[in-house]
């Protein structure tokens, strides 16, 4: 028999987090190994719980789901991240596809689909469900926009520092900071740092940081 695809929940409502946990834990191929508040936790528990799996609530106090998918994504890039939420905006779902998640499913979607949710992402494909399908047709000359992580970057590349010293404030690896640093210049259509920092500038990135460039 095969092991059980491990399932960690993060959602702060409790019914919630307990329904989708008691749905879950009717399947014997499923095993629930952590049930959390806030992204805060996630962030600080994954590591220790181990999940093939993260089903993520969007709205969260402290720290919400996307900036709590976009560290863990940082410190474990395999992991599968699917968003729940109660929005099915495309702008919700553009932005929790561009921070890493493999999926997004509505919080009221039946309980099979959960499962399928589960089953795609382990298979390495991206799921969405069937109220967020046909919401993904961004228009030609839309930027896609930077994520909170992405900015915060910027800002440290901005005022003239190097990718190690970025590494270092962020705590984060250099290639992390490399990546992060492609995927910016991709987004903003700049090829130079020197491109950067004029964008800085020019969009209030520096404002009020006490930086002069």
């Amino acid at each position: 028999m095969m092991n059980p695809v491990k399932v960690m929940i993060v959602d702060d409502h409790p019914m919630v987090a307990e329904g989708i946990q008691s749905i879950l834990e009717s399947y014997d191929d499923i095993q629930v190994v952590g049930c959390l508040s806030n992204g805060r936790a996630a962030i600080d528990q994954f590591e220790a719980l181990s999940p093939d799996v993260i089903l993520m609530d969007l709205n969260m106090p402290d720290v919400g789901g996307l900036s709590a998918t976009e560290i863990v994504l940082e410190r474990a890039p395999d992991m599968r991240i699917v968003i729940l939420s109660m929005h099915d905006n495309p702008e919700y779902i553009s932005s929790a596809l561009s921070h890493g998640a493999m999926g997004y499913i509505l919080k009221d979607v039946p309980t099979d689909e959960i499962k399928l949710a589960i089953d795609t992402v382990m298979m390495g494909q991206r799921y969405l469900c069937t109220g967020a399908k046909g919401s993904l047709k961004p228009k030609d000359d839309a930027r896609e926009a930077l994520t909170e992580r992405e900015q915060t970057i910027l800002l440290q590349l901005a005022q003239g520092k190097a990718n190690k010293e970025v590494a270092v404030i962020l705590d984060i690896s250099v290639r992390t900071v490399e990546t992060h640093r492609k995927n910016i210049k991709r987004k903003l259509g700049i090829s130079s740092t020197a491109g950067l920092t004029r964008y800085a500038m020019e969009h209030g990135v520096l404002q009020g940081t006490g930086v002069r460039l």
